[in-house]
Order: C-alpha cells, then structure tokens, then sequence
C-alpha cells in the first residue's frame, strides 16, 4: 500500500498518511466490505482513492497558497535567489551618525586647548592618566579634574546643538 501510494503522491511523508488514511477507513467501514473481490483488492482501491483526494489537495494548495517573496525565483539560467536587505545601517542612519560625530567635534574644537588636549589624549587616544600627565607636564589629578570638566562643557555644547 506505502509503495502505491509513494508512486502516485511523490512524497514519503504524504504516501505515509494516505496509507495510515487507508487503512484507517477500512477498519471504519470493514462492514461494508462485501467479499466480491479479495480484501487486498478493496484495500488497494481505498488506497487509490485516497491517493488522488491527497494529490488534488496538493494542487488545489499549490494554487492558493501564497508563496514567500523570499523563495528562489525560476529563470531560464536555473534558480535565482533574492538578495536580502543589508544588515549595514540606513544611509539616513549613517548621515544621522555623521551629523553626531560632527557636532561632537565641532564642541569640542570650542574647548580650550588645556581642556582639549586632556579629552583628545584621554577619550579619543586611550591614554592613562598617568601617561597624560607625563607627556602634559601636570599631576595626575589635574588631567582628572581637566577631564572631568572638558567632559561637562561639551555635554553642554551639545544640550545646546543637538535635538532630543
């Protein structure tokens, strides 16, 4: 019965249900079986029957069901496959960020130099307190209290240049 059902559905896994159908329907109406022809016979003729119905639900289901705009598409060269979107950011995005980076620079040219070059060292190049305050000539808690304040005007700058 699997085997019939394999060659007329083209698919295991349907085959498998029509022949679960089959023999399902025949313990259901066994009563109605009239002994004309042999039981595999009537068995074999539930199977195709069942086979048929399952291929014109495929069909009707190939026909209605909506297909995914992600699928392959069919060309003459073979199977074409859709380019998904870029995981890079948006252009508006990236003028979004430019635009930050511009007026983060733009606060912190307004700084003084002492201030600035605390940040630039500190924030920008990763220097350590201690380094800065060697190549600046300054104690360590000077750089801190620079940093701490350069930080806080360009905050401020851009409270004042930057929409929220």
């Amino acid at each position: 019965m699997l085997n019939i059902a394999f060659r007329l559905v083209g698919d295991y896994d349907d085959a498998c249900e029509v022949v679960q159908d089959a023999f399902v329907s025949a313990y259901r109406n066994i009563k109605t079986f009239r002994g004309d022809a042999k039981f595999t016979t009537w068995l074999t003729t539930i199977t195709l029957n069942l086979s048929k119905n399952r291929l014109k639900q495929m069909r009707s289901r190939q026909g209605h069901e909506a297909f995914s705009l992600d699928d392959p598409i069919q060309t003459d060269d073979g199977e074409m496959t859709m380019d998904p979107p870029s995981k890079e950011p948006s252009v508006l995005d990236r003028m979004e960020r430019q635009d930050i980076r511009t007026k983060v620079q733009d606060c912190i040219r307004t700084l003084d130099p002492d201030f600035r070059e605390v940040l630039v060292l500190r924030d920008l190049q990763d220097f350590s307190y201690e380094e800065i305050g060697s190549m600046l000539k300054v104690r360590e808690g000077t750089v801190k209290s620079r940093l701490f304040r350069a930080r806080e005007m360009v905050k401020d700058c851009l409270k004042r240049n930057l929409p929220l």
